[in-house]
């Protein structure tokens, strides 16, 4: 007797004239197939977008940077004459820079009484301050106003990530127009590393901060009133980690087998007991159980 390779067959088929349907069975498969539909186009959905899965770690991400930070700064102080706006950076590593005008822009405003000071520089990885003020003048005003209001204050490369709701410029948008005048004001910021690996594996490194701020009103040793506005930062040793992620394939696969088995499963089941207890009541009417 040759070989029958169909004995490995073990969807073995049932002839269509042994069957029998139902109006209950074509409601069943109909809705079936409708929330097979439904689940499938879910799942299809959440595998072609991506996610973002973050992590906590200890370490310094962008160690190519030389111990660098990047600021972008954006300020307005709309009474104060930009001759005598200055920006001054110090550190604990010795930096005492007074009046930085690297790659900083000044512009008029309210016809030259006010200046919008927008500038772009660096700062070293440990804490330290860097502060707008009339320092660098070559002579100082009687009585500098130090109200104002903070266009942008970021660090590190910017994010422009939807899913991603950090505090990446925590000071945009900071009015201090209604201020004291003569008021000094102290922001002080926690910076905290932030890496966003995309899908193709190309980091981009950027900086979180959280602020608290203070106002109060200054004399030097003069007596006089030298208002300013400080910005003092110390770095947290922890890292934030985002990473962009698509969902595997075989991940998909298994669910939609999951979704398509387990849907024609429960309906299966469903329908036996509908036509069992179908069948017992059509024979208890004919009297056939007692």
């Amino acid at each position: 007797m040759p070989f029958d390779f169909r004995r490995f067959d073990i969807y073995r088929k049932v002839p269509k004239d042994l069957t029998q349907p139902t109006y209950t069975g074509a409601i069943i498969s109909i809705c079936c197939c409708l929330f097979i539909t439904f689940l499938f186009l879910s799942e299809l959905t959440g595998f072609i977008a991506s996610e973002i899965v973050n992590e906590l770690y200890v370490d310094d991400p962008d160690k190519d940077s030389g111990g660098k930070i990047d600021v972008n700064l954006n300020i307005s102080l709309p009474n104060l004459n930009c001759d005598l706006v200055g920006l001054d950076i110090q550190d604990e590593m010795g930096r005492h820079e007074v009046g930085h005008i690297d790659n900083s822009m000044k512009i008029p405003l309210n016809n030259g009484n006010g200046c919008r000071f927008e500038g772009r520089f660096t700062i070293n990885k440990v804490p330290g301050n860097f502060h707008i003020s009339t320092h660098s003048a070559t002579a100082q005003p009687e009585n500098p106003d130090m109200s104002h209001f903070i266009h942008k204050l970021s660090f590190g490369d910017a994010l422009q990530v939807e899913n991603i709701h950090g505090a990446f410029n925590a000071l945009g948008g900071a009015d201090k127009l209604s201020s004291n005048a003569l008021a000094s004001h102290d922001y002080i910021l926690k910076i905290v590393p932030t890496v966003y690996e995309d899908m193709n594996s190309k980091q981009r490194f950027s900086y979180q901060y959280t602020v608290a701020n203070k106002e109060y009103v200054a004399y030097s040793h003069t007596g006089r009133i030298i208002p300013a506005i400080w910005f003092r930062y110390d770095l947290s040793p922890i890292t934030v980690k985002y990473t962009e992620r698509r969902q595997p394939m075989y991940r998909f696969i298994t669910t939609v087998c999951a979704i398509i088995g387990g849907t024609f499963t429960v309906a299966g089941i469903l329908d036996s007991c509908i036509f069992t207890a179908s069948e017992a009541w059509k024979k208890i009417q004919l009297g056939k159980i007692h």
